[in-house]
């Protein structure tokens, strides 16, 4: 299968990690490593959804990076430069609709800077971001659950920690994996609920 050459992975040789960075960066160490260990048993798992990829490692460097190259997007004509402007207040791409409310609605939107539009711009800007925040925490969920199932499925504390992962709660996740290999344990970890520099509120002292 092809994969995009900058996608973020990490390999590991049974539950030892050997390689993580981009697979352009990958492939070559895990073909190097498979040189120096033809017996070892390499996986490769995609950073962003904990799947494992399927790669085809056979030949040189070179050959194993050109059949990982997607096919190559056609090169689109560049688009006309925009008329110029005439007079006046520039357009800000805001479209017009109507929007239905209740009176005491239009009373508290009219009290907030700005007025009206402006309030229920950055009322759904900030559900925007509430709701990417959740996604992403899904997303990382699933990406470790992936991982999991894959690399550890049969090590102790393994479906307590999927119970601990889907609630939320890194410190009985980080808790049930403490018996696993550290590699896999701290990858799962990573991929779960990020480095420990990330989870730390901002402000704090480490």
């Amino acid at each position: 299968m092809s994969y995009p050459l900058d996608m973020p992975a990490t390999a590991f040789d049974g539950t030892n990690r050997i390689a993580a960075g981009t697979l352009a960066d990958v492939v070559p160490d895990v073909q190097r490593y498979l040189a120096r260990a033809p017996e070892a048993r390499v996986a490769v798992y995609a950073d962003e959804t904990g799947e494992r990829l399927d790669l085809d490692l056979r030949g040189t460097e070179q050959d194993a990076l050109a059949r990982l190259d997607p096919a190559r997007e056609p090169v689109l004509p560049e688009a006309p430069p925009p008329a110029p402007r005439g007079p006046g207040r520039p357009r800000l791409g805001v479209i017009a609709r109507e929007v239905t409310l209740l009176p005491r609605h239009w009373e508290w939107l009219n009290t907030q800077p700005g007025g009206a539009s402006a309030a229920l711009r950055r009322l759904v800007d900030d559900a925007r971001k509430a709701n990417e925040a959740k996604e992403s925490a899904r997303r990382a969920q699933e990406a470790a659950y992936r991982f999991m199932l894959a690399a550890g499925g049969d090590l102790p504390g393994y479906e307590e920690a999927l119970r601990a992962l889907f609630a939320g709660d890194v410190v009985q996740f980080e808790h049930r994996l403490a018996s696993w290999p550290p590699d896999l344990r701290n990858h799962a970890i990573r991929l779960a609920f990020g480095t420990p520099e990330a989870r730390r509120p901002p402000g704090s002292v480490g």
